[in-house]
């Protein structure tokens, strides 16, 4: 059944209220006037369409970025994107959550500009306790820059999901009991920037930022933010079922993305782990 979500503190415009594998599942689009903030970067950052739509710039002065105003601790959150398009080269654009603090956890997706007719990278991480160094990226079965397509993150005790228009492409398991730490302790908030990174982003930095292409701008849209302290909750379009796993579907689609699309994971990276594989790498399949 569908009920209106009321205005006030909270998010709102829209609830979904359904049966998903058994689960009760509560989701409001979020006013970007009322729910994040521009963080930095000015007038860079700029909100339309009373509250429905927010965009970043890059210029050569300075990058732009915005937060929610508010933090939860385990949730999906989920962004409707539409990357710098044309020659992109040295711009980052990313869309995370994260805790403060050094020892911060975060979970993260960053889109790597590329030149004009060459594919975005998009490289995720899973930082826990400070510590990352747990990339995988992949090329997009779509040109990201054309449309709007929606990035989705799933952190949950158990696991963290990472999808694309509701595809999973990546699962990273709690694997604590092998002395892998995992994110779980800390309430974080949602993230996004667009910035210059053009010593490393695009080819290893060999390929720099063509300033005469500025300002470069991304725009955003229909952010969600569900928030659960269950820990067996689900998730509407997750494909999660009520033991914590995706069902066979999205065990077939995480196959598909991962054999078709992903172009580096950290856990084939021998010669980057020249004393052994990190322990979640030799336990899972995904």
């Amino acid at each position: 059944m569908k009920m209106a979500c009321t205005t006030g503190k909270g998010f709102y415009v829209a609830v979904v209220i359904g049966i998903v594998m058994g689960s009760m599942v509560a989701s409001c689009a979020a006013n970007f006037f009322q729910d994040t903030e521009i963080t930095w970067g000015g007038d860079r950052g700029k909100i339309f369409n009373g509250g429905q739509l927010l965009s970043l710039s890059l210029d050569h002065f300075s990058g732009s970025g915005f937060q929610s105003k508010k933090q939860f601790l385990f949730g999906r959150i989920d962004m409707d994107i539409k990357l710098v398009a044309g020659n992109s080269a040295g711009t980052v654009t990313t869309f995370y959550l994260s805790s403060q603090g050094p020892n911060h956890d975060e979970i993260d997706f960053e889109f790597l500009g590329n030149v004009s007719g060459d594919p975005y990278i998009l490289h995720t991480n899973v930082f826990s306790q400070g510590k990352g160094n747990r990339e995988q990226q992949f090329y997009l079965w779509f040109d990201p820059t054309r449309n709007f397509h929606k990035y989705s993150i799933i952190w949950k005790p158990q696991h963290i999901i990472f999808l694309v228009d509701d595809i999973p492409i990546r699962v990273f398991k709690n694997e604590e009991a092998e002395g892998v730490p995992f994110p779980k302790n800390q309430a974080m908030r949602m993230h996004s920037s667009l910035w210059n990174a053009d010593d490393w982003a695009t080819r290893g930095g060999l390929v720099k930022t063509d300033w005469s292409k500025a300002p470069f701008t991304a725009y955003y849209r229909n952010f969600k933010m569900s928030s659960s302290s269950s820990s067996d909750s689900s998730f509407s379009g997750s494909k999660v079922q009520s033991k914590n796993e995706l069902d066979a579907n999205g065990r077939r689609r995480l196959r598909w993305a991962q054999k078709y699309f992903m172009i580096y994971n950290y856990c084939t990276d021998l010669n980057r782990f020249p004393q052994g594989l990190p322990p979640e790498c030799k336990r899972s399949r995904f």
